[in-house]
């Protein structure tokens, strides 16, 4: 066991908007989220369509997140809608201004659009005689603000405030709990499967399993330098998790220092193979487009495309002198594509990451290339990313993004991919 005295000692909430899409869609029609069954949907005029959000009725009959539509149910008691990302960032962001009455910006960290963590350490006596009853309070608000139901959990870090907001607080008669270092052994070790686990994902709890790690308690006991042999610091970071210490701090914000531009979509219907060069050649010109409003060139890229029955396809590689043109990219990405995908399966996911930067200023003009071909390509590359940043992304289409297979003009105005 570690020597707890020596870990930092914060008082940190982590904030759950519980069922957040589904019951800010259940209040705009005046229903209750805790009795209607209702699924937000990508798009209820498609039958493909995935389940975005579901309330805890719906979620009863077995509809969750990651559900297609026409696996729900058609019954007069259930409700489904399309999205309005614009009215769930509304929401969020009236949420975000009642926690940053109780903190200062930077011990204030938004998580996702439905969790946020503050570091309360040194505010809640200004308010409230202990953490939790700065919780409740903070609860209660929010849900006499927006009528939005929420949990907390609290912790001398991080960590333990998210896994027990995870594992504990959201089943809690009155949505909070607190866990310290002195609950780590009765409150952690028992979790499994690893997977349960902030951090830890099914392939990696598969590689744990093997070496007959299968618990928390189990990994915690794990000597951590065989951790660090097998999986490098994430090992290391694994072991101390395990045991309830995380030195991360809030208002010490993250630096991205590997920075990436990416693309994902679920389609919304099974493609063919040769459909796909539609979908992946749109995506290539959205990040490439985006790359050269930033003046950098990319060196590696990743891909990857998904089939129906849950098969995905990936790759990686480099490009050596950088490049911003999406010819150049699409051209390479198919012709690895063509080498390792199944040709006659069905596809239903894509995406495209760009990463590995450098300055546009670095680019040469290889000695085989026609220099004022390749200054004319720039000249129309910068007045086509004029166009779109002015006028939008539809303002300039290639003649393929009319075929059947594209998704541009459906992904056109969308927030998160969801409409607005």
């Amino acid at each position: 066991m570690y020597d707890y005295s020596v870990c930092p000692h914060y008082d940190i909430l982590c904030i759950d908007l519980k069922s957040f899409f589904a019951s800010v869609s259940c209040r705009l029609k005046g229903l209750d989220p805790k009795t209607t069954k209702l699924a937000v949907v990508g798009d209820t005029k498609s039958i493909g369509s995935v389940v975005l959000a579901a309330t805890p009725e719906l979620k009863k009959l077995g509809i969750k997140t990651g559900s297609r539509l026409f696996e729900i149910p058609a019954r007069s008691d259930i409700y489904i809608i399309n999205p309005s990302m614009k009215i769930y960032l509304d929401y969020s962001m009236r949420i975000t201004e009642i926690a940053l009455k109780y903190v200062a910006p930077e011990d204030f960290h938004q998580y996702s659009v439905d969790e946020f963590f503050m570091d309360v350490t040194h505010s809640y006596k200004l308010f409230a005689a202990s953490p939790r009853e700065l919780a409740k309070k903070i609860k209660d608000e929010i849900y006499e603000t927006t009528l939005i139901e929420s949990a907390v959990g609290i912790g001398d870090n991080l960590l333990l405030s998210k896994v027990a907001l995870d594992l504990e607080a959201k089943h809690m008669p009155d949505g909070i709990t607190e866990w310290r270092y002195k609950d780590v052994v009765e409150k952690m070790w028992h979790i499994k499967p690893l997977s349960k686990f902030w951090g830890i994902n099914k392939k990696s709890e598969k590689k744990l399993n093997q070496r007959g790690i299968f618990n928390i308690g189990d990994l915690a006991n794990y000597p951590h330098e065989y951790l660090k042999r097998d999986f490098g610091i994430i090992g290391v970071d694994w072991h101390l998790h395990a045991n309830g210490i995380d030195f991360s701090k809030i208002s010490e914000k993250h630096k991205v220092h590997s920075p990436s531009i990416a693309k994902s979509q679920i389609l919304m219907r099974d493609y063919k193979f040769s459909e796909t060069y539609v979908v992946l050649f749109e995506h290539v010109d959205e990040v490439t487009h985006r790359l050269r409003l930033m003046k950098q060139l990319v060196r590696t890229v990743q891909f990857s495309v998904g089939t129906k029955d849950g098969h995905i396809y990936r790759k990686q590689f480099t490009i050596k002198e950088g490049t911003n043109s999406e010819d150049v990219i699409i051209k390479q990405l198919w012709q690895h594509l063509k080498q390792i995908a199944d040709p006659y399966a069905l596809y239903r996911t894509i995406s495209v990451t760009l990463t590995n930067f450098i300055p546009d200023s670095q680019k040469q003009v290889s000695l085989f290339q026609d220099v004022d071909q390749v200054l004319k390509e720039e000249a129309l590359m910068k007045t086509i990313d004029a166009l779109k940043v002015k006028y939008g992304q539809l303002s300039v289409m290639r003649a393929i993004s009319c075929t059947e297979a594209s998704t541009l003009k459906l992904r056109e105005g969308l927030i998160a991919g969801h409409k607005r």
